[in-house]
């Protein structure tokens, strides 16, 4: 066995059981290590700080609006209205997606739910001018002094105008539920992401293991080099 290996064998086994081979390299490599603690227990302690006091955007909060803007819109102005603010927020949360990549994908279900809000908006004001219409017809037939005629046609816009409200009230829900979904799905998300790069850490030597070592002289056990200044002995 030469010198060479003698050496990486003691420095690894001192690594490991965390043992210097004398006073002066414990002192130097303790002095490093509470250092490197030090700083490192300040860093996540400032990083905690700013993620405890940072506002976390609400993404899901665009559709709910657009949805509640639009189920009280009994005008085609305000109708209108209602789909202007869901196109200005598809390209305020288009902006968002670009830079905020780790909230993409809960971005981008906003962003659909504002599309088909828009897409009902154009539905909205086809059924109330069909209902404009209808008015106008049940109000001609009782002027005309058809009442039976009347009270059916009064009987059939008040059934439309009633399943549209319960439709309406339906996309609310929906936004609620895909909101909430969303937001499960991206906790998981970085949950998993979190687990990731615990375990990448783990995987990889620790920075108080390498200074440990270095300021003890040793060389890393695995590359079997021979340092300056030994012979390898071994024939």
């Amino acid at each position: 066995m030469g010198v060479s290996e003698v050496n990486n064998r003691a420095a690894a086994a001192w690594q490991s059981q965390g043992t210097p081979p004398s006073q002066g390299e414990r002192d130097v490599s303790q002095d490093i290590w509470e250092m490197m603690k030090e700083a490192r227990e300040k860093a996540d302690a400032t990083r905690e700080k700013f993620q405890s006091l940072k506002t976390k955007p609400r993404y899901g909060d665009a559709p709910l609006e657009a949805y509640a803007r639009l189920a009280r819109a009994k005008r085609p102005s305000e109708v209108n209205a209602a789909a202007g603010y869901a196109r200005r927020q598809i390209a305020r949360l288009k902006a968002a997606k670009r830079t905020d990549p780790d909230n993409a994908k809960r971005i981008q279900a906003a962003i659909n739910q504002l599309q088909k809000a828009v897409n009902r908006a154009g539905k909205k004001n086809r059924e109330l001018e069909r209902e404009r219409m209808d008015k106008a017809r049940q109000e001609k037939l009782a002027q005309e002094k058809k009442s039976r005629e009347a009270q059916r046609q009064r009987m059939e816009l008040r059934r439309k105008q009633a399943a549209r409200m319960i439709r309406e009230s339906g996309y609310i829900r929906e936004a609620e539920i895909d909101n909430r979904m969303q937001a499960q799905l991206s906790a998981t998300r970085m949950e998993l992401q979190k687990q990731a790069q615990d375990l990448t850490a783990s995987l990889q030597p620790s920075a108080e293991a390498v200074a440990r070592q270095y300021a003890a002289g040793g060389a890393p056990a695995a590359t079997g080099e021979v340092p300056v200044g030994e012979i390898d002995l071994q024939a």
